[in-house]
C-alpha cells in the first residue's frame, strides 16, 4: 500500500475495482462504496444527484387559476358560446395583437388551420413551391400538399431552424414562399431570411407554433415577416387545450385570411378598420375559434411574459453554470435575449455520445432528450413517398412534382446535426436547488464522459 494516506478511489484503483460497481452490486460493503463515489455516475452505479426525477410537463396548466375559471364562467352564464361581436374572441385578438405589436390577429382552431389560412391568404396554390426545413411539424408541409402546392425543402443549421445559407439553391421561378419555424423555442435568423426573399420577391411565412412570446432583435416572432401563426396546443407556452392564431400587419393578407377561416364572410367581428373589405368571397373554411377557447386565453395571455421570463431565467442559471466546462459546443441561438430557453442543447459529437449522455442524465434524475416537437419530414415514408388523399392531387402530379425526390438524400446535414444535440428540459417553475441540481448532474456527466 502507498506511504501517504490513500483516498478510496486510489485504494479501489489500486485493487481493480474501478468500473466493476455493477459486478459488485451484491457484495455488501465494497457495493456502498464505490456507489459513494461522488463522481460516478448514476448509470455506473453511482449515487443519483436527485432521487425524485425532475420534469417539465406543459408550462401553461402550470398556471391554471381563478383567471381561466372567471373568464370561462362568464361565458357560461352568458350562454352563448359561438363568436361574436364583442366577445371573448374578438377581445382575445385584439389583446393578442396589442401584446405582439402587430395591426391584425385572428384566432382559429388549431395552429394547423392557422397554417392553412395562412397560405390562403398567401394564395399559395398548384403550381406554387414552397421552402420549409426538413426539420419540422407535419402540419407545415400538409397545408402546402392541401392546397396543391410542392414543399421543397432546406437543410437546417445548429440552431435547428432553418439555414438561410442553404435556402437560395432551391428557389425556383415557381418558388412563391418560405417557411420560418421558430422550433423548439429558439427564433430563426430573419435578417438574413428577409433579405432573400425581398431579392427574389417571395413571401415568408412565420411558424412561430414551438416560440410563442419568443422573439428577435426586440421583436415578437410571427411579426416580422409577412404573415405569422400561432399554436396554444397543450404543449405550447401558453394553451387552451387546442387553438390557432394568424398574425400579420397586411390589412389584404388579413381580410382574405378573414373570409378563409369563416366560410367567405366577413360578418363575425372583422376589424372594424377594415370596413367591408375589398376582395370578394371565395370557397372557404371554417376555422371559427370558440369564445371558451378564447376565454382560457385571455387569462393565459396575461401570464405569457411570466411565463417566458421564468423558462429564460433558469435556462440562463444552467448555461451560466456550466460555460466553463471545457469544449463546450451549446445549439446556437440568432438572439440570446429572445430565445425562450425550452432546453440546454450540448452537442456530444456523435449520436453514440448523445445516447450516453441522455442515459446518464436521465439517471442522474433529470429529463432529458434530442431535439423534439418536430419529426425529419423527408424521410417520414407518406413524405418520401408522396402520399396523398386521391392519386390525382396536384402537388406531385406536374413535371416538376414527379421529378423532385425527397428521403435521406435530401437532408444529410439535419439528421446529423439533430442526431448529435443531447437536450436537458427547463421548467418555468424550477426552484434555485433544482437548478443547482441540473447544473450538478451536467457537469458530472459531461466531465466525466470526457475523461472516459
Amino acid at each position: 500500500m502507498p506511504a501517504h494516506k490513500t483516498s478510496r478511489r486510489e485504494f479501489l484503483e489500486t485493487v481493480g475495482l474501478v468500473g466493476t460497481a455493477s459486478a459488485l452490486a451484491g457484495s455488501g460493503a465494497w457495493a456502498s462504496l464505490l456507489a459513494e463515489d461522488p463522481n460516478r455516475l448514476a448509470i455506473d452505479g453511482g449515487k443519483p444527484v436527485r432521487k425524485t426525477p425532475l420534469g417539465t410537463g406543459p408550462y401553461g396548466p402550470q398556471y391554471y387559476g381563478d383567471e381561466e375559471k372567471k373568464e370561462l364562467a362568464e361565458v357560461i352564464d352568458s350562454r352563448d358560446p359561438f363568436r361574436h361581436p364583442g366577445g371573448k374572441v374578438a377581445l382575445f385578438e385584439k389583446e393578442y395583437a396589442q401584446h405582439l405589436g402587430v395591426k391584425y390577429a385572428m384566432g382559429v382552431t388549431s395552429g394547423t388551420t392557422a397554417l392553412y389560412t395562412a397560405m390562403a391568404a398567401l394564395e399559395i396554390g398548384p403550381g406554387d413551391e414552397v421552402i420549409l426545413p426538413a426539420w419540422n411539424w407535419y402540419a407545415d408541409y400538409d397545408v402546402i400538399v392541401l392546397c396543391g402546392a410542392l414543399p421543397v425543402f432546406a437543410e437546417i443549421d445548429e440552431s435547428f431552424n432553418i439555414d438561410p445559407n442553404d435556402i437560395e439553391r432551391h428557389i425556383t421561378p415557381r418558388t412563391k414562399a418560405i417557411i420560418a419555424a421558430h422550433l423548439q423555442g429558439c427564433p430563426c435568423d430573419m435578417d438574413p431570411i428577409l433579405a432573400i426573399a425581398r431579392k427574389h420577391r417571395l413571401r415568408v411565412l412565420e411558424d412561430c407554433a414551438q416560440c410563442a412570446g419568443g422573439k428577435y432583435k426586440g421583436k415578437y416572432v410571427g411579426t416580422i415577416g409577412d404573415i405569422g401563426i400561432n399554436s396554444f396546443q397543450l404543449s405550447k407556452t401558453i394553451t387552451s387545450g387546442e387553438g390557432g392564431a394568424v398574425t400579420t400587419n397586411d390589412p389584404v393578407l388579413y381580410e382574405r385570411a378573414f373570409r378563409f377561416h369563416d366560410v367567405g364572410s366577413l360578418g363575425r367581428s372583422f376589424n372594424d378598420s377594415i370596413g367591408n373589405g375589398v376582395l370578394a368571397a371565395v370557397a372557404s373554411c371554417n376555422f371559427r375559434m370558440s369564445e371558451f377557447t378564447a376565454a382560457v386565453l385571455r387569462a393565459q395571455l396575461r401570464k405569457l411574459e411570466t411565463i417566458c421570463q421564468a423558462v429564460r431565467s433558469n435556462w440562463r442559471k444552467v448555461r451560466e453554470g456550466i460555460a466553463d466546462l471545457p469544449d463546450l459546443k451549446l445549439r446556437k441561438t440568432p438572439d440570446v435575449e429572445g430565445d425562450l430557453g425550452v432546453a440546454v442543447f450540448i452537442d456530444m459529437g456523435t449520436r453514440q455520445r448523445r445516447d450516453r449522455f441522455l442515459r446518464a442524465i436521465r439517471a442522474e434524475g433529470f429529463s432529458a432528450g434530442g431535439p423534439a416537437g418536430s419529426v425529419i419530414l423527408p424521410i417520414d415514408p407518406r413524405v418520401e413517398h408522396k402520399r396523398t388523399i386521391h392519386p390525382e392531387w396536384p402537388s406531385f402530379r406536374s413535371q416538376r412534382g414527379q421529378e423532385i425526390r425527397y428521403g435521406a438524400e435530401c437532408c444529410p446535414r439535419t439528421m446529423d446535426i439533430l442526431g448529435r444535440h443531447a437536450g436537458v428540459m427547463i421548467g418555468p417553475k424550477y426552484t434555485e436547488q433544482d437548478i443547482a441540481d441540473m447544473i450538478k448532474a451536467i457537469r458530472k456527466v459531461y466531465l466525466a464522459m470526457r475523461a472516459a
